[in-house]
């Protein structure tokens, strides 16, 4: 008895090329490389970008002047006409299914003559127009759709210099799916698993994205393959950190509870129920004999800076040293000025001293805080080196300092990211390895920019994820308005001063210019001098950018925060850090050229007092897209609500390096559309990586479809 072949896997699917197709001539087989398209699996995973309805098609007499519309026509007529650069056309007489004519011109597109011809069926979608009192589409996008019947049929992505029509590629995935069902396609996916979230196999969703019937066809295929790519992409991360919890190669922390206890019963204030849950989480972490690496969520004022602090002295009174690396220098010292009064508050000597004093924390170990900045002098940088290479150094706070040229550590413990997104992928890998010795440091990563729990659960996946979803008693709250008129304007100023003559301060944060630091600076400079002789004239206003030297920044700062500056006229360097409890206005000037996350991290410089907050979103003429960032920060002030609806505004990007905002590696998933499969996907690479890892078939998948680059940056980030 011949034994049947095996089922065709991914990889065999990669190695069969398109020449071997029926329909694959060699001019289909060069446009679709042209498409990104070079063997039968890039083939399948070639998904419609819609779908047409042919019962609901719309006809040229329902388009609307000025409304963009898609409708299915046929060619009647087409004629090109000479014309100097730019200017030449191709005009083209369309006709729908009841006989209505549309008009559709074609600029510098003199393809569109050989492109187009008598009796083919199209579909078009653009923005119908007047022109000379007739109707007309400019330019508008075309797909070949060839002569389909049916209910309903897939729209395949397309480019002007693919020579290929959606028909084609309609005809090319019917064959290979028909030469496929020989063998079928390989599931390395459980049966049970499969039943267990009403799931098809993967050949039928296949066929199902491609040739559905129906739409609920289509959403039945679409669910399978969506979790098809994300289980592929959680298995890698939970395998990474299933792997680092069994390795060992960590570093078992002796935390010191009551010692803890006693830190914490001396802070000043009460921690909220989330800072305290947190703490417990990572102290938890350190005791374990694998690398820490766990992300910190904390709207802004939430209190991740205690947190932090906690972990580090764990750390320091087990005998090891920790490190916070902040991406700019003003939050650097910001921090450093916040971890110094923290321990000062313990101190009832007062007995700290920033250069090089150490703090007797009245039983606790003595501990010793420094900075290390690019603006360290070179006298002070020898000392804290040294410090840090014989361990006198505890506890230092820096920018990418920290990973510069003759940085060692004697017994490095614990890392701590700060706004992480701000750095490279190198870099953060590179403060980790600083630890020497023996194991790997604890990570911790920090962030003020609430992530989407879903964007989270994928992007940081192989982190545990700490959330601090509390704000400390006692805040007074951020009223904001979004301003576009003049006399709006004129009120946003008399709130502001009303603000300083009752004894409070504002900030003004100049437009987003994204040249150069230099170009930003000066416009910063422009702004100041324009509001202090106009708007702000009488009051006592001070200018911050990242271009100004330390020595005239740090006395600046430690002026407004004494209450001697009524305003701080400033860049986006007060983005996060800058803690100024009396100030209660936020003026963002060209607010529209802000993001969600970065709007809502200046918006929380204010109102973390007693008194309630002001935030002023100034703008003249904001596109729409601007319009629905500005009126969701209008309507709430919930940073992780925010980050969901930035999420659906904003598209989630890529996921496995470093690319372009907009862009996603996943060819179908969705983080916006397929929340609710995330969770999903991720409690089943659980079960499988629990229960010996992979099979073959899947593994083999992901060495095929996740490049090693990608993993890398899963397991660097």
């Amino acid at each position: 008895m011949v034994e049947a072949p095996a089922p065709l896997t991914w990889r065999d699917l990669a190695g069969i090329d398109l020449e071997r197709l029926k329909r694959g001539n060699r001019r289909r087989v060069q446009a679709l490389g042209e498409l990104g398209v070079a063997h039968l699996g890039d083939l399948l995973t070639y998904y419609p970008r819609r779908y047409l309805d042919r019962s609901r098609e719309a006809t040229v007499d329902e388009l609307q002047v000025g409304e963009d519309a898609t409708v299915l026509a046929t060619v009647e007529r087409v004629r090109a006409v000479p014309g100097r650069s730019r200017r030449r056309r191709v005009e083209v007489l369309f006709s729908d299914r009841e006989g209505a004519r549309l008009h559709c011109v074609f600029f510098n597109q003199p393809w569109r003559a050989k492109q187009l011809r008598e009796g083919m069926q199209t579909l078009l979608y653009g923005r119908l127009e007047t022109f000379r009192g007739a109707t007309q589409m400019t330019n508008p996008v075309v797909d070949l759709v060839g002569d389909r019947t049916g209910g309903i049929f897939a729209v395949y992505p397309l480019s002007a210099k693919a020579a290929i029509g959606t028909w084609e590629i309609a005809d090319m995935v019917a064959e290979a799916l028909r030469r496929c069902a020989q063998r079928g396609i390989a599931d390395p996916v459980p049966p049970e698993l499969l039943a267990d979230h009403d799931l098809c196999g993967r050949h039928e969703a296949l066929r199902l994205v491609h040739n559905p019937e129906s739409f609920a066809e289509v959403t039945r295929g679409r669910n399978r393959l969506v979790f098809d790519e994300l289980l592929r992409m959680q298995v890698v991360l939970v395998g990474r950190k299933r792997l680092r919890q069994r390795s060992g190669d960590g570093i078992a922390h002796r935390v010191d509870a009551e010692l803890l206890e006693g830190f914490r019963q001396r802070l000043p204030f009460a921690l909220t129920a989330a800072q305290s849950r947190t703490v417990d989480e990572i102290l938890a972490d350190l005791r374990q004999p694998w690398p820490m690496h766990r992300l910190l969520q904390g709207e802004v004022g939430s209190g991740k800076t205690v947190v932090a602090l906690m972990a580090m002295l764990a750390v320091v009174c087990g005998g090891g040293q920790a490190a916070l690396m902040a991406p700019t220098e003003v939050l650097a010292e910001q921090h450093h000025l916040g971890l110094s009064e923290l321990l000062r508050s313990l101190d009832g000597a007062g007995g700290f001293g920033s250069a090089g004093g150490r703090l007797a924390l009245g039983g606790l170990p003595p501990v010793s805080l420094e900075l290390l900045t690019g603006r360290t002098r070179a006298s002070g940088r020898e000392r804290i080196l040294a410090g840090l290479t014989n361990g006198d150094v505890d506890m230092v706070v820096g920018t990418h300092a920290l990973i510069g040229e003759g940085v060692a550590f004697e017994s490095l413990g614990l890392a701590v990211v700060d706004e992480q997104h701000r750095f490279g992928v190198e870099q953060r890998a590179a403060l980790r390895a600083r630890g020497a010795g023996g194991g790997l440091p604890d990570v911790l990563v920090m962030t003020a920019t609430p992530i989407p729990r879903t964007a989270a659960m994928t992007v940081y996946g192989d982190l545990d994820v700490s959330r601090l979803d509390e704000l400390p008693a006692g805040r007074a709250g951020v009223t904001t308005s979004a301003v576009t008129e003049a006399l709006q304007q004129a009120a946003v100023w008399e709130r502001l001063r009303a603000e300083v003559a009752a004894g409070r301060q504002a900030y003004v944060v100049c437009p987003l210019i994204e040249e150069s630091d230099k170009v930003e600076a000066a416009g910063a400079e422009a702004t100041y001098e324009e509001l202090r002789a106009g708007e702000l004239a009488g009051l006592r206003v001070g200018l911050l950018h990242g271009r100004l030297p330390a020595s005239a920044r740090e006395p600046l700062m430690a002026a407004f925060r004494r209450g001697e500056l009524d305003v701080l006229v400033a860049t986006t360097v007060i983005e996060v850090g800058v803690d100024v409890a009396n100030a209660t206005v936020m003026v963002i000037l060209g607010a529209d050229r802000f993001g969600i996350a970065q709007l809502h991290q200046l918006r929380g410089r204010v109102g973390r007092g007693s008194q309630p907050g002001w935030c002023f979103l100034v703008v003249e003429n904001p596109s729409p897209p601007a319009q629905a960032r500005l009126g969701a920060l209008v309507d709430s002030s919930d940073g992780f609500e925010l980050s969901e609806i930035d999420l659906d505004l904003r598209g989630e990007g890529t996921l496995m390096d470093s690319r372009q905002t907009g862009r996603s590696d996943l060819k179908l998933a969705s983080l916006r559309r397929d929340r609710d499969w995330i969770p999903l996907a991720r409690r089943a690479a659980e079960s499988i990586c629990d229960a010996g890892g992979p099979d073959p078939v899947l593994a083999d998948e992901i060495a095929l479809l996740l490049s090693d680059a990608d993993i890398d940056y899963f397991d660097k980030s």
